[in-house]
């Protein structure tokens, strides 16, 4: 007589394990690593630019990205046109790759970078400056 109460507590603990097993798999959660989404960093130069002259900073991409370089403020006066410009930076020279040349508070050249070391690039175009120019630029990048 002790063989049907058997059956049935193997029965449940056959149907506990079952819908254990199954609750297991119906997980939407990822188990395997995941990667962290880049982290844009933006990193702020200032200068002046003079009749003629040219002001380049540089700066390291950690990852393939976009890079954008922003004109900021400029002083003594907000409507002056600049040339501003990205490129590749070897150690010694800018190499440029992006330019716009009519560029004023406010405006962008934005291009695409890997990993590696680049620069930004401020300067006079055509030696349009009738006095000194402060300026702020502002480089995004990953």
């Amino acid at each position: 007589m002790n063989i049907p109460m058997f059956r049935p507590l193997s029965a449940f603990a056959f149907v506990l394990a079952i819908g254990l097993s199954a609750s297991a798999c119906d997980s939407d959660t990822p188990t395997g690593p995941t990667e962290e989404p880049p982290v844009a960093v933006t990193e702020t130069f200032s200068g002046t630019v003079t009749l003629n002259g040219a002001v380049r900073h540089t700066f390291v991409t950690q990852r393939a990205g976009s890079v954008t370089a922003t004109l900021g403020t400029l002083s003594p006066d907000s409507t002056t046109v600049l040339s501003l410009s990205l490129g590749t930076w070897n150690g010694q020279t800018c190499q440029l790759i992006i330019a716009r040349d009519d560029i004023t508070s406010g405006g962008s050249v934005v291009g695409e970078a890997t990993a590696g070391n680049f620069c930004v690039r401020v300067s006079d175009p055509n030696g349009q400056l009738t006095q000194p120019v402060g300026y702020e630029v502002n480089v995004t990048h990953f």
